[in-house]
């Protein structure tokens, strides 16, 4: 069998994945990166190191998982978003990686973007009508914006215009203790903050159109933990409780300036289960016009399964154009759903 292989290097994960032409996820691997006790993040040189390291073993992993394979084309992200000017030093390790193997093997490369690449991978049983425009929320800790996808063209139509989403989870959670990322730690505390009726609404939401403020979020939950006259479970509790008002009030202006209904929701941050509650709950309460969809589990945090898949789309058009006689011609950043 004929397949394509995927590598992603983000802020925080080394990736590698295979998927057949015709879609099917062969195997994936992935490695959280290492950070110290008490930091809340990397530099960009530890994680481009951590990566290099990395690589090998993830990419071993995936061809181990996959017998008979035969790797047709190499797909990689190679900057954060399908925008010309965006970069990140760490995807310079996926990037040289992929075009070596790719060069090895004598098989064509194709590069990608890690936003595509997780919108991508996302779309794999959402539910999602891809010949109908959709929103796509990218939440992660390096990303909170909003696109719209229409006709295969992706554009980015606003997002947080200071903190993401993801940092603001890792923030307030390393300042109560919690080990980086916090994510799935303070979910738990924030669980049990919903179960006890402790949410209250007390972080007031910043919107902007289609873009928002969560600056101000972490000030206030910053100055809880100080004073300490409230729980963990509460000002968890307080935190995701914004994330969704947010959240619901950037979809419904964004379906106000598109026409779109429908959102597809991708990234670390969307993969959680207290988090796909409040929105769905606060979508009902609101009559949101717009249905949301969600990405597998598995697949919304960082992966490289989108990338691959979005290889396979690339590599298809690429043998339909020569068995035409005509050259490849690639499309233009951010219109990869036209493959």
């Amino acid at each position: 069998m004929k397949a394509v292989l995927g590598i992603d290097t983000s802020c925080y994960t080394t990736s590698a994945a295979l998927v057949s032409l015709d879609g099917e996820i062969l195997a994936s691997s992935r490695r959280l990166l290492v950070v110290e006790e008490g930091e809340r993040g990397l530099q960009q040189s530890q994680g481009l190191f951590q990566h290099v390291k990395n690589l090998p073993d993830m990419i071993a992993g995936v061809m181990a998982d996959a017998k008979d394979i035969q790797v047709c084309a190499v797909c990689a992200s190679v900057r954060p978003r399908p925008v010309e000017e965006s970069y990140m030093p760490v995807f310079r390790a996926g990037d040289s990686q992929a075009r070596a193997a790719a060069a090895l093997l004598c098989v064509p490369f194709y590069p990608s973007s890690h936003q595509e690449g997780h919108v991508r991978a996302a779309l794999v049983d959402s539910g999602v009508n891809e010949q109908r425009p959709f929103l796509a929320l990218h939440l992660s800790g390096g990303t909170t914006e909003i696109l719209s996808c229409d006709q295969g063209a992706l554009s980015l139509l606003g997002g947080s215009l200071d903190l993401h989403a993801g940092q603001l989870i890792d923030r307030i959670g390393v300042r109560m203790g919690l080990g980086f990322p916090a994510g799935p730690a303070l979910e738990r505390l924030a669980m049990d903050g919903v179960r006890s009726g402790l949410v209250k609404g007390l972080i007031g939401v910043s919107i902007k159109g289609v873009s928002c403020n969560m600056a101000g979020a972490e000030n206030k939950a910053a100055l809880w933990l100080e004073q300490g006259e409230m729980s963990r479970e509460q000002i968890a509790a307080e935190i995701f409780d914004f994330l969704s008002r947010s959240i619901i009030r950037m979809i419904e202006n964004a379906c106000k300036q598109t026409g779109s209904r429908q959102a597809l929701l991708a990234g670390g941050v969307a993969s959680s289960t207290l988090l796909r509650e409040m929105l769905t709950e606060r979508a009902k309460k609101r009559r949101l016009t717009c249905s949301l969809h969600y990405a597998r589990p598995e697949l919304s945090g960082d992966n490289a399964v989108g990338v691959a898949l979005l290889g396979a789309q690339m590599h298809a058009a690429a043998m339909r154009q020569k068995l035409a006689g005509k050259s490849l011609d690639l499309p233009t950043e951010g219109t990869w759903l036209r493959f």
